[in-house]
């Protein structure tokens, strides 16, 4: 059951030392936060407090505002807003739209980038008039929520069914955290973190510790928080405790099987860690889905899961470490 729940319940570690820049091991680190993309962002660092490093964490919270123009649906002017609505793809716009469907279709569509109008009916994306579909209704929305009838290509995105759309929901806050990690790299920042809500990424490690402390939150909201030891990579968590509502004694959350357009009713959450947080925002949405069963088949061996069962039974999967990049 919950047994365990304050102490180290994950450690990947990698083999060999990593060379870190000459900060005594006391050394406390620089940390930011701003609102960006519906949630809170913090960009952690470690490195002298210089003109220089301060700059360094202006360019990575420039990432989620770059982000913001390429991917939200809440704006009409931006890329992917435009491409919905039959405008052309540009380059970025296009990987980042490839790789969301090369993940709904390595998870079988349990991660589906056109989810919206299911979110959309049981009232979830605006977190308001939340309802409890009918099972006519759900039919008459499932043909829109399909990966597989989305065409990308010759610059355009084509979609087999009318009202269809990709949400970045899944997967867009992830890769704005992995643009931001390479702001920082890029201004030459060696040992970093950098979190949007339940996503996080991290690079180097904190002077004279042979990890980065990640908490993984309590879906039961009871201050059970687990620590996971995360030494390279990315961490993502994805649960059904923060956007639900309850009718007639019953929580519906907002993680919906695109397969049958209802909330999942086995898991309460799961943490899946790898190589970038696009990945890792993905592949824990879908494993939600899945379950622990078929997830371990499609990518347990690829990927480090950790499911929160809704009975509260944890089980966790483990993986060989992310690579660092």
């Amino acid at each position: 059951m919950f047994g365990g729940w304050c102490c180290t319940l994950l450690c990947w570690l990698t083999a060999g030392c990593q060379s870190l820049p000459s900060l005594p091991a006391s050394a406390e680190p620089l940390t930011r936060i701003q609102p960006k993309l519906g949630t809170f962002v913090s960009v952690t660092v470690y490195a002298l407090d210089t003109p220089e490093t301060q700059a360094a964490i202006n360019a990575a919270f420039a990432e989620f505002d770059t982000v913001d123009q390429l991917l939200s649906i809440h704006r009409t002017d931006s890329a992917l807003a435009r491409a919905n609505a039959g405008g052309p793809v540009n380059t970025e716009l296009h990987d980042v739209l490839k790789s969301a469907l090369e993940i709904a279709r390595q998870t079988e569509g349990a991660f589906d980038p056109t989810i919206r109008p299911l979110a959309d009916l049981w009232g979830f994306i605006k977190k308001d008039g939340y309802r409890l579909p009918t099972a006519a209704e759900l039919q008459s929305v499932l043909p829109k929520v399909n990966y597989r009838k989305v065409n990308l290509a010759d610059g355009r995105l084509r979609f087999a069914a009318e009202g269809m759309s990709i949400d970045p929901g899944g997967f867009g806050k992830g890769y704005a955290v992995d643009r931001a990690i390479a702001a920082l790299q890029r201004h030459g920042i060696h040992n970093a973190m950098v979190k949007a809500g339940g996503d996080l990424r991290v690079i180097g490690l904190p002077p004279g510790r042979q990890h980065w402390a990640v908490w993984i939150e309590d879906p039961e909201k009871k201050g059970r928080r687990v620590e996971v030891q995360l030494t390279a990579g990315a961490l993502s968590t994805s649960g059904n405790y923060e956007n639900s509502f309850k009718q007639n004694g019953r929580r519906y959350g907002h993680l919906l099987d695109p397969r049958t357009g209802r909330p999942v009713d086995e898991v309460a959450a799961c943490t899946v860690t790898a190589s970038t947080c696009l990945e890792s925002d993905a592949y824990a949405t879908a494993a939600c889905i899945l379950g622990v069963k078929r997830s371990r088949a499609l990518f347990g061996k690829q990927y480090g899961l950790r499911f929160v069962m809704l009975t509260g039974q944890v089980i966790e999967l483990r993986s060989p470490p992310p690579s660092r990049r």
